[in-house]
């Protein structure tokens, strides 16, 4: 497909819309071949231009307004999604690889680009995890909830309580019908998280039921407690999600990096560890447990479990929380 009109016109001659400029770049950048290839770039182009016309993104449908800092923007928007579970390392990259490309296509030079999507993003790809998690300690965590509560960051405390005891997602944790997690623990002394769960999973094909101990009770009584006037969640009704992402969330990250904990993500971690060793009376192998040789039956066992209980469909995912089978 040539140019629809003059080079320096709005997307750089390929057409009025964001989402058709790009794979008209890109097919004419491969010369009509390698269509596994310009599909690939093309699906993820899409989803960078999603996020551009997004509440988080730019607001942008034309190429020609693109630039670095929109570029670094996109970055820390996929950053944020990997770091609540949402997305892969991997899956990120690629995105920023394929915007890369797909700049290159619609501009002709390869002069507005991210030099390295794994140094923007900050994360290595590894679907095993090599790094102790942080969080384990609970006098640790009480620390950071502590500290966010004398600050008045109340919100933020509950979320690190709700990740740390339940292994909830970021988003699962401000999402979370607080009511209905509440009257359960009551009633069976289980839960069942259903709500902000990734790819859409909840209701009872996807149910998702974790046992309640005191310190579950304690987070859903904190974030309760918590809850803005009017709200079954920590999200004000007068807020969106992406409110609380800005004005919550981001700045109790400072809070979380002075007492070690690099982020939410790690909570879940932490909780994963816990749960594996509760489960084999085995310390996670990234613990230096050896349940993996002593009873790799029972090892499974946990793992499948352990994937139940954080939303997963695959049991191998558990080793980027627990560590591999050695």
């Amino acid at each position: 497909m040539a140019l629809v009109g003059r080079r320096d016109g709005r997307n750089f001659g390929y057409g009025r819309q964001l989402s058709y400029a790009g794979p008209q770049a890109l097919k004419d950048m491969f010369g009509g071949g390698h269509h596994g290839t310009v599909k690939a770039h093309s699906d993820r182009w899409q989803a960078f231009v999603k996020w551009c016309r997004s509440e988080q993104g730019p607001g942008i449908n034309d190429a020609r307004q693109i630039d670095r800092k929109v570029l670094a923007d996109y970055a820390a928007y996929l950053r944020d999604v990997v770091g609540r579970g949402d997305l892969a390392v991997s899956t990120a990259q690629n995105r920023l690889s394929s915007v890369n490309r797909t700049m290159a296509a619609l501009r002709g030079d390869p002069c507005v680009k991210l030099p390295s999507p794994s140094k923007a993003l900050g994360m290595q790809r590894s679907g095993v995890r090599h790094s102790v998690p942080q969080g384990q300690d609970r006098e640790q965590v009480k620390l950071i909830v502590d500290t966010l509560c004398s600050r008045d960051q109340r919100r933020a405390a509950a979320i690190v309580l709700l990740a740390r005891a339940t292994g909830m997602r970021l988003r699962e944790a401000i999402l979370a019908d607080l009511p209905r997690l509440s009257r359960e623990a009551k009633v069976f002394d289980k839960i069942n998280i259903q709500d902000g769960t990734k790819g859409g999973r909840a209701g009872a094909s996807a149910s998702r039921w974790i046992a309640v101990d005191d310190y579950v009770r304690d987070a859903l009584a904190l974030a309760e407690q918590v809850s803005p006037a009017g709200s079954r969640n920590l999200i004000a009704p007068n807020e969106s999600y992406l409110n609380v992402l800005q004005e919550v969330v981001r700045p109790a990250r400072d809070i979380l990096h002075a007492h070690n904990l690099k982020g939410f993500h790690e909570l879940r971690a932490a909780y994963a560890c816990e749960r594996y060793e509760q489960i084999t009376q085995h310390r996670a192998p990234i613990n230096g447990g050896q349940c993996c040789q002593v009873d790799r039956s029972l090892d499974r066992e946990a793992r499948r479990q352990i994937s139940y209980e954080l939303g997963h469909a695959r049991i191998d995912v558990v080793a980027a929380y627990v560590g591999g089978r050695r």
